[in-house]
């Protein structure tokens, strides 16, 4: 299975709880503050990603979405 996330920049505190919970290490957190002043996550090996969806369970913002496609 094929997965892809969208972090929304503005929502997110930076708190790295996604970053710690993807098994793929598919997550880092940027050097650029967002509107709201937290350094935001960002998907940055998204050929990595299987959609487990962890990333989403343990952000306390609901600032995550995950895509799943399933191999033909």
């Amino acid at each position: 299975m094929k997965g892809m996330i969208v972090i929304d920049r503005d929502m997110c505190k930076g708190c790295t709880y996604c970053v710690d919970a993807c098994p793929t290490g598919v997550i880092i957190i940027e050097n650029i503050f967002n509107g709201m002043g937290y350094f935001p996550a960002r998907p940055e090996h998204l050929d990595k990603c299987t959609g487990c969806a962890m990333c989403a369970q343990m952000c306390p913002e609901i600032a995550i979405e995950v895509y799943r496609e399933e191999k033909k």
